[in-house]
């Protein structure tokens, strides 16, 4: 009796095990992070590049605002850090990589 218990919760000896099984369990993880790469990773690379390459491109004159939200124009472009003109005889340094969006004439 005992024995027929064990045998009836193992598998079931007719079913086939194909070759495909492991892979059609994994199916769904593999879905998950296609979708999660095409609709998070990506986008998010494509904007640190893009931020990058702003940062990179910073010159005298340019009208920026600070991810603190702050506007002023630059003043100075050093390696790391960036010189900001926010009010007349007011000049604050700020990383590079706070400067958050270079301001265009139609935002003015």
């Amino acid at each position: 009796m005992l024995t027929g218990l064990a045998y009836a919760m193992g598998p079931n000896p007719q079913a086939g095990q194909g070759q495909g099984s492991g892979l059609i369990g994994f199916l769904p993880l593999i879905l998950i992070f296609v979708i999660f790469y095409f609709m998070l990773i990506r986008p998010q690379q494509k904007r640190a590049k893009e931020h990058k390459t702003m940062l990179e491109n910073l010159k005298k004159g340019d009208k920026v605002v600070t991810s603190g939200g702050e506007y002023g124009v630059v003043e100075e472009v050093k390696t790391n850090t960036v010189i900001l003109k926010i009010s007349e005889n007011v000049k604050v340094k700020y990383g590079k990589a706070y400067i958050a969006a270079v301001r265009t004439e139609e935002e003015e």
